[in-house]
């Protein structure tokens, strides 16, 4: 699967990071609860509000449930997490909703993802002891991970990042395959169902619980995907291609982000 040729007059209206956030929005159903981080998790959650999904509940790490923001947060600790907010409730309780079943999405990212969609944010190389690069660890990756219905991971595909096996695993995906996350104890049915990337959106195969790609951004190759993966992904014959925000969207996103501080200028 090839570009198809884009002349000066007819570059994109948008760039990757907006397609990423659009692509994550539209994944999050109405009547549904999502947690959320900092940056373009947040935008997702908002774009779905203004958009298909009035009625989807955000909740935020800090303790905010249920608001319906008019601008992009800060951070999930920001007194604007609580804009006409249900609940300016603690972490404590936000983190026991999930453990307790309660929340159908959770955003994730990390600095190494591999086929299972096991994310790693602990160090990667050498040794516990010795690591080559030490990462900041997991936060409430772990439990967003493991207890959420589903989780959305969002990141950068680079060879170096989407990898064979995580030097460590963070944060649970499939782990070895399936049946393994209920052998460990966590929620039958649970884990990832989508990766977003600059380059393609992926799913998991329900047998085999291997990442696949199911949709593959405009301007975007196949041979583009695979140079950037560090394992061997399954790819359809046929895959679509994912579908571009509209200017609609883009002004949208522009309007919930003023500073660009999650879409960029």
């Amino acid at each position: 699967m090839r570009p198809m040729a884009v002349s000066e007059t007819e570059k994109p209206h948008y760039t990757q990071t907006h397609l990423m956030a659009v692509a994550a929005a539209r994944v999050l159903e109405n009547n549904r609860s999502v947690f959320v981080g900092t940056g373009l998790p947040m935008i997702a959650g908002m774009f779905a509000q203004r958009t298909h999904a009035p009625n989807l509940l955000i909740i935020f790490e800090a303790g905010a449930v249920g608001p319906q923001m008019k601008m992009l947060p800060i951070s999930v600790g920001d007194s604007r997490t609580t804009y006409r907010a249900i609940a300016a409730s603690s972490m404590h309780d936000n983190m026991s909703f999930a453990q307790a079943g309660w929340l159908d999405y959770g955003f994730l990212g990390g600095a190494q993802i591999d086929k299972y969609g096991n994310l790693n944010t602990t160090y990667i190389g050498g040794s516990w002891d010795h690591p080559k690069v030490r990462l900041p660890g997991s936060g409430g990756a772990n439990d967003v991970g493991s207890n959420c219905r589903h989780t959305i991971i969002i990141m950068r595909q680079e060879a170096q990042k989407f990898v064979d096996k995580v030097t460590f695993i963070t944060t649970p995906g499939y782990l070895d395959g399936p049946g393994a996350r209920e052998r460990a104890g966590l929620p039958a049915g649970s884990g990832p169902i989508k990766v977003i990337s600059q380059l393609g959106i992926y799913g998991f195969d329900e047998k085999t619980k291997l990442m696949a790609l199911e949709s593959i951004h405009p301007g975007v190759t196949a041979e583009q995907i695979v140079a950037n993966t560090g394992f061997k992904l399954t790819i359809p014959a046929e895959v679509p291609q994912t579908p571009a925000p509209t200017r609609e969207d883009v002004a949208l996103l522009r309007e919930l982000d003023p500073t660009g501080m999650a879409i960029g200028k």
